[in-house]
């Protein structure tokens, strides 16, 4: 077992419907304004189902997908099918398959995986992702706060530590929001999410 995907294999079904009925631009709305524009290479580590994959490819980025969980990876695979997107089977810390060449990318997103991780891997990972960016690329992150399955592991991580080991690592701050969760069931249990983004000076 991975560290970090601890309970997704065993709620995939669910997890699969829920993923594929959240519209992007509804998930993403507080950090719509920093992803690129124009066509770029785009990294979404914790890919999930692939459902924000086929949106960056639908607007013709080019996307390295990356999910740990063959039960939400093969499903995803079969959903979304398009030579936009390449599906690596690859997790944080370690990210061994995906920093293996010297890809870098525009814009790298991390939603909704980065409490999964304790301290010493959170300070494994920072370097690695912030050698995957090109100068000038966008990091966009979002961290839950509050209750989540008993069969996952998570951490609160707070969003000042998260920015000081980005700055520790030539990623400036560009935008620091806490909302709410846009699920009811979550809302209503008192989620929020820190939605964080990191420019890479250079």
């Amino acid at each position: 077992m991975i560290p970090g995907t601890e309970g997704y294999a065993e709620e995939a079904e669910e997890l699969v419907k829920r993923y594929e009925s959240i519209p992007f631009c509804e998930k993403h709305r507080a950090v719509l304004h920093v992803i690129p524009r124009d066509p770029c290479r785009v990294l979404d580590i914790g890919a999930g189902t692939g459902a924000d994959a086929a949106w960056f490819a639908a607007q013709g980025h080019r996307i390295v997908a990356v999910e740990p969980t063959d039960e939400l990876r093969i499903p995803g695979m079969a959903l979304h099918p398009s030579d936009l997107i390449e599906w690596v089977n690859d997790s944080l810390p370690a990210l061994v398959a995906t920093t293996g060449g010297a890809r870098k990318f525009d814009l790298i997103m991390i939603t909704a995986v980065w409490m999964h991780l304790d301290r010493l891997e959170r300070q494994d990972a920072m370097p690695k992702i912030a050698s995957l960016m090109h100068p000038g690329g966008v990091l966009i992150m979002s961290l839950r706060h509050g209750s989540s399955s008993p069969r996952r592991r998570t951490f609160e991580v707070s969003t000042e530590e998260t920015i000081q080991l980005a700055q520790a690592h030539g990623l400036a701050s560009i935008l620091s929001l806490l909302t709410p969760s846009i699920q009811r069931v979550n809302r209503q249990a008192g989620v929020v999410w820190s939605r964080l983004a990191f420019r890479r000076e250079f």
